[in-house]
């Protein structure tokens, strides 16, 4: 399929022009001519040369899909032809990426293309779930429905990453500014007092030299340590790219006290919202728990669910293979066996995802409830311990002077 440039007489002999995707000019000129129109050139439009680099090209978020699906599902649902639909998402959307890919799959669902397969064109925009479920809305004839049911799982996913967020920088983001502020002091600061203290003379206390010594040693090894740091973040990047260096981290991460816990909660709300949004979208159970394994981002749980799916195939439910891998918990497989007992299993999958989304949002509290008073306490005694280090020999010295 090409893009050509044509210009035209109508019967009126008013001069038109435009573009049209088709296989050669002479489909062209057939096409046109069906509407009454003579044309008088036809031309290849030149392909644009290609200098974008993808990775350094800005990401399509999620909130920028979940805006686009939501619109796309209200026109689609207001009776607008869908290629009318996508040109009009293409020319209100800021995101140029987005803009661009948009106006690639409606020339694509121009030329003949189902509307699954232009989006599958674009696997760093749509992932494997989008394409599922708007194959399965196109197939069976509610795409409309599908696309409202995609954004709606889109925003409750962006709600949960919110929520991971909410859990981690603000601990990660304290851990920051202590090791900068005690480098800081050690560094910078304690020097001065150092030289201060040598020149008034006199054996100072313990905690002083201690002090003064890791001073005196990050001042010659800082760029070292800077190094060190640099060579172990790398290395357990590395390691955590290999199979089995995933698979153990993923292992200790579900395995932690409480922030174990949040991730085996927020794995459960993910598996039961995306199996249940593909399974009510009439996507077989089998393709669904394919792409929610490659979706689940812990590798423990991906091999359970692989695991599970290779049981379902051999005739067994989806509970029992569930139970065997340890990862979900009691009541979400009980559950889940009431579900596939009574033939509806989407809406007890639906109805435990809600569930769990409160059990992270409550984890999430206790979490930030518990860290806030520890981390300060770290701090307020790591930057303490130095500054009182600091000014014993001071006490000392106004100690003796009275």
């Amino acid at each position: 399929m090409e893009t050509y440039i044509w210009t035209g007489r109508t019967r009126d002999g008013k001069k038109q022009k435009g573009e049209v995707i088709a296989k050669s000019k002479d489909e062209v000129i057939a096409t046109l001519r069906k509407q009454n129109i003579l044309v008088t050139s036809v031309t290849t439009r030149p392909k644009k040369l290609n200098l974008s680099i993808p990775f350094l090209e800005p990401k399509v978020k999620d909130k920028d899909i979940a805006v686009f699906t939501r619109q796309f599902a209200t026109m689609i649902d207001a009776g607008l032809p869908l290629i009318q639909c996508l040109d009009i998402l293409a020319k209100q959307t800021e995101h140029k990426v987005f803009a661009a890919a948009i106006n690639d799959i409606r020339q694509d669902v121009e030329s003949g293309s189902t509307y699954a397969d232009a989006l599958k064109k674009h696997p760093r925009i749509f992932n494997d779930l989008y394409v599922n479920m708007v194959a399965a809305g196109e197939l069976g004839g509610i795409l409309d429905t599908i696309l409202a049911k995609l954004s709606k799982y889109i925003e409750k996913n962006i709600r949960l990453k919110s929520q991971i967020r909410a859990a981690l920088v603000y601990p990660l983001t304290i851990v920051a500014v202590a090791v900068i502020v005690i480098v800081v002091l050690l560094v910078w600061v304690i020097p001065i007092f150092a030289k201060m203290f040598t020149e008034f003379g006199g054996v100072l206390p313990a905690p002083t030299r201690i002090v003064i010594a890791i001073s005196d040693f990050m001042q010659r090894n800082l760029l070292l340590l800077v190094g060190i740091a640099g060579a172990i973040a790398f290395a357990c990047n590395r390691y955590y790219k290999t199979k089995n260096g995933r698979r153990n981290i993923d292992r200790l991460v579900l395995s932690l006290p409480i922030f174990g816990m949040l991730m085996r909660k927020i794995a459960v709300a993910k598996f039961t919202s995306t199996l249940g949004t593909l399974i009510s979208s009439g996507v077989p159970i089998l393709d669904g728990l394919d792409i929610v394994a490659r979706t689940a981002g812990n590798k423990i749980i991906e091999e359970g669910l692989i695991t599970t799916r290779q049981s379902i195939s051999e005739g067994k439910t989806l509970a029992e293979p569930l139970e065997q891998t340890k990862v979900f918990p009691p009541m979400v497989v009980q559950m889940i066996a009431v579900g596939e007992t009574t033939g509806a299993l989407d809406t007890m999958l639906s109805k435990i995802s809600d569930f769990y989304d409160d059990e992270v949002d409550a984890t999430v509290a206790i979490l930030t409830s518990l860290l806030e008073p520890m981390l300060m306490i770290f701090l307020g005694v790591a930057i303490g311990a130095i500054v009182v280090a600091m000014y014993l020999p001071i006490f000392k010295l106004a100690g003796s002077i009275g």
